[in-house]
């Protein structure tokens, strides 16, 4: 099975080949994410497949606005007044230069 995903996932180990800009590992990635994965411990994690999955989400998108120098406040209270009017979901915004 482990050998029949890594076939799966071939090409992606090459990516940063194509792409020299990209780290070689996630370990950034997943240093921006340790402080939420322990609060979801302490708060003894969610009650649902659903709950779960909006812990996920609101850490991704936090996390990303943080690196991005971005309140992420702002942009998730924006978000829910237009989901509420029934308009698409705004994009995560851009690094402030």
């Amino acid at each position: 099975m482990r050998a029949r995903e890594l076939l799966n996932d071939w090409d992606t180990f090459w990516v940063v080949l194509d792409h020299p800009e990209l780290p070689l590992t996630n370990n950034e990635a997943e240093r921006a994410l340790r402080h939420w994965v322990i609060a979801r411990r302490i708060g003894m994690g969610t009650r649902t497949d659903q709950g779960s999955r909006v812990f996920a989400l609101l850490a991704s998108v936090i996390e990303t606005c943080r690196k991005r120098k971005v309140s992420p406040w702002p942009y998730l209270a924006e978000l829910l007044r237009q989901r509420r009017l029934g308009l698409p979901a705004l994009q995560l915004p851009l690094p402030v230069t």
